[in-house]
Parts: structure tokens; sequence; C-alpha cells
């Protein structure tokens, strides 16, 4: 019998969920391809703290693939508009300006054909159908109908007994729940990074404290009654 590991594609941003994502994977015994993406965002500082999370926690491997930036024109994260702040309920309302068309839609597309390039049985991706900042693509119904249309269009799904399996071991689970199960699985959150609008001091990168996905981060460790590493501008909201 071979004790040679299965191999998995993870979708790895540099964010809380992502590396949580990941060392889960890791931890369940797949060697672990991360793969990031370059599509032009303004919170660029996050493909530096993938590149790092990937190495912390052991991937078998890490790659940044560059994608046309003009393609996911009309969000406030490639083109310079405003970051919506200080939400007292972020993920509840319209869909907000952060959204990226079809984002998780390309992201899975790609990483279906890592896959059967290097006959991965499964994706895993770091969505969250509670704490998701009202993005529908991070919504059950886009994972399962993805999965769907996946088994369809590849040779895997089509040829072969089992189908690619798209793994979402966040999907169901608070943000507190996310830090607690990245704390356990090893995870170094101050190599992660959430905030949509950063800035920089001295001494790097720091979060606004003012965004959904700091918001969110920052409620998630106080839920969790654990500390948040992330370095905060002045004057950011508690």
């Amino acid at each position: 019998m071979s004790s040679e590991r299965p191999a998995a594609i993870v979708l790895l941003s540099g964010g809380l969920d992502s590396a949580t994502c990941l060392a889960l994977a890791v931890r369940e015994g797949y060697a672990c391809h991360a793969l990031t993406f370059d599509y032009g965002q303004r919170h660029k500082v996050e493909i530096e703290c993938a590149a790092r999370i990937a190495d912390h926690l052991g991937a078998a491997s890490h790659r940044v693939h560059v994608l046309d930036a003009s393609s996911f024109a009309g969000s406030a994260l490639t083109d310079g508009g405003e970051v919506p702040k200080d939400h007292d309920d972020p993920g509840n309302g319209p869909i907000p300006s952060t959204y990226v068309p079809a984002r998780n839609l390309v992201f899975l597309s790609i990483a279906t054909a890592f896959a059967e390039t290097l006959d991965a049985s499964d994706v895993f991706i770091g969505v969250n159908a509670v704490d998701y900042s009202g993005y529908p693509d991070c919504r059950p119904e886009f994972i399962e109908a993805f999965a769907r249309a996946a088994s369809l269009a590849t040779r895997r799904g089509t040829q072969e007994a089992t189908a690619l399996k798209v793994r979402t071991p966040l999907l169901r689970l608070s943000k507190a729940e996310i830090v607690q199960a990245g704390v356990a699985a090893g995870v170094d959150f101050s190599l992660t990074t959430s905030c949509y609008d950063p800035g920089v001091d001295e001494h790097g990168t720091l979060a606004c404290g003012r965004c959904d996905a700091c918001i969110l981060r920052r409620r998630g460790f106080e839920a969790a009654s654990l500390n948040d590493p992330t370095r905060y501008a002045p004057g950011a909201r508690a």
C-alpha cells in the first residue's frame, strides 16, 4: 500500500479563513498545493502573506497565478474606489462594493484545471456562509452548483470512479470558531491579513480596523477570547 499523500489544491488568499483551511487540509494528511491569485487587488500585501503562510504550514508547493486585472473591474478592491467602513452589521444588506465580479467562480475553475493536472482529488476553499460579507460566491448553493458543473466538465468526473470534491471545511463555522480551529491546527495568525484597505507605517503594514473584513476578524477573535495579533491603525474601532 502506497504511503504517498493524496494531492489537494488549496485556495490561499493570505487571510484568516484560507490559512485555517490550509492548516486543516494539511492536518488531514493531504499534500497541499497552495494557489494564490494576483488580480490587481488593492490589498496586494495578502500575496506576500500567502507565501509566508504556505511555508509556515508546510504546503507541498505555492504558486501565484496572475490574472488580467481589467477582467475584475467594478469592485472597490480593484478600481481604487472607496472601501465601505464602520458597518455595524457586515454581511447584511445589499451586496457590497467590495464584491469582485465572479471571483470565486474564476478561482475555482482554475483550481479545478490545476487539480486535473496534478491528479488531485480535492480542492479546498475557505468560503464561509456565516460571516461571508454578503458575497454570492461564498454561498452553499454556489459551491454545490460548481461541484456539479466540475463533475461534468472534467476527466475525473466523467471517466473515473471518484469525482473531484470541492471541500469547504469552514462553511458553517462562525468567525470565532474559525479562529479557534486555526489555533488548534497550528496557524500563526500574525502571518495573515484581512484588511481591504491597509496602510503602512515605519514598522510595516497597518490594518484599517474599519472595513467589513477587519470588523469581522476583530469580532471573531474577541468572541473566541483570543488576542488578535494584527497591527491596526491608530483610531481603529474597538
